[in-house]
């Protein structure tokens, strides 16, 4: 099944132990441990042992567009957006017997995951050239700039085919909207490993969505309109902090961006907890309501860099997530009898033909 993957995932896994009340904490990380394994364990284990494609049921809405090629991206969407939300916890060290081993199991699936991704000779090589794929690949970039742990324990051979197939992607232009920064985190990646990479494609995603694109009170439009919907924390502000986080790395500063973001992330940040009932539910609007918890990427995001602002508390954030990782997970058909992730909001969505 095209599986949209909970984007934060467990982005917060890393900070649990820290957020307010440690017994509480430890007790809500043990969920956390045990949703990682739920959601992200079909598609490593799979993909490291090269069965992905084999093994992973693609489901589509019935009047989905292209549905063939719909159908060859999937893989790497799941990938992608699986990789970008454990990348974090992947990139840790240290916690109880029980999650070292949980972790280490887990890197040694990433690692061969990634190297059966881009191994041409590979039955799971994924598809990376083409418009969709642009999308997904900026999440897979994501993922190995959030842990440098797994770039630096792949092969050379296997940096090599990363590269190659990263730079797949630049023959696409992307759609005039938050499109635009998946290019930009693609060459992010590689200025953030020492590659030759390309400036115009970041500086053009940065300077258009803080000189044009900003809306007020927290939030970007996505291209030329405002949308009322989840796309500030799905992908724009994840991504433009990320971006200039490892730009800043390399000395390089948006000032017409960086100066205003702290407040206008802050802000987005105090809204989206705000969105949160004690129950776990959360205003549903907008498109791509199958993210599920990806709704709060940018809360669990701010929270992971300790960049809250002092109107919300480290714990406030812990419980609020944990509750929305238990309400869209807790229905009897959030999985499917295999284990593999379906597509709707609480459980499975019924279709309409």
């Amino acid at each position: 099944m095209v599986i949209k993957r909970t984007l934060f995932s467990l982005l917060l896994i890393s900070l649990m132990p820290l957020l307010g009340n440690a017994q509480q904490a430890n007790t809500d990380r043990v969920i956390w441990l045990q949703y990682l394994e739920k959601v992200t364990r079909p598609v490593l284990e799979n993909l490291a042992k090269d069965q992905l494609k084999e093994n992973m049921i693609v489901e589509l809405a019935p009047n989905i567009d292209n549905a063939s090629h719909r159908t060859h991206v999937a893989y790497l969407e799941a990938f992608g957006r699986t990789l970008s939300g454990i990348a974090p916890w992947l990139d840790l060290k240290g916690g109880n017997k029980q999650e070292v081993e949980l972790r280490n199991q887990y890197r040694t699936w990433a690692l061969k995951a990634i190297s059966n991704s881009v191994n041409p000779k590979a039955n799971d090589y994924l598809l990376w050239k083409g418009g969709q794929p642009l999308l997904d690949a900026s999440f897979f970039a994501l993922g190995l700039i959030r842990s440098p742990w797994l770039w630096e324990n792949l092969s050379k051979e296997d940096q090599d085919n990363v590269v190659s197939a990263l730079l797949q992607t630049r023959d696409f232009v992307p759609v005039y909207s938050n499109w635009i920064l998946f290019s930009a985190m693609i060459e992010t990646f590689f200025c953030k490993y020492g590659m030759p990479y390309d400036k115009i494609r970041i500086e053009y995603a940065l300077r258009t969505f803080s000189e044009h694109w900003y809306t007020g009170d927290g939030m970007y439009a996505d291209g030329m309109d405002f949308r009322m919907d989840y796309y500030n924390s799905y992908v724009i502000q994840p991504y433009i902090q990320a971006i200039i986080g490892v730009m800043g790395d390399k000395g390089m500063h948006y000032d017409y961006i960086s100066k205003d973001f702290k407040k206008i992330s802050e802000r987005y940040a105090e809204i989206q907890e705000r969105f949160i009932n004690t129950d776990g539910t959360f205003p549903v609007m907008g498109r791509s309501i199958v993210y599920r918890g990806g709704v709060f990427h940018h809360l669990a995001d701010v929270a992971l860099r300790k960049k809250l602002p002092s109107t919300l508390q480290p714990a406030q954030i812990r419980g609020a997530l944990t509750a929305v990782i238990k309400k869209t997970s807790e229905s009897s058909n959030t999985f499917t009898k295999e284990g593999w992730l379906t597509i709707g909001l609480y459980g499975k969505t019924a279709f309409i033909k």
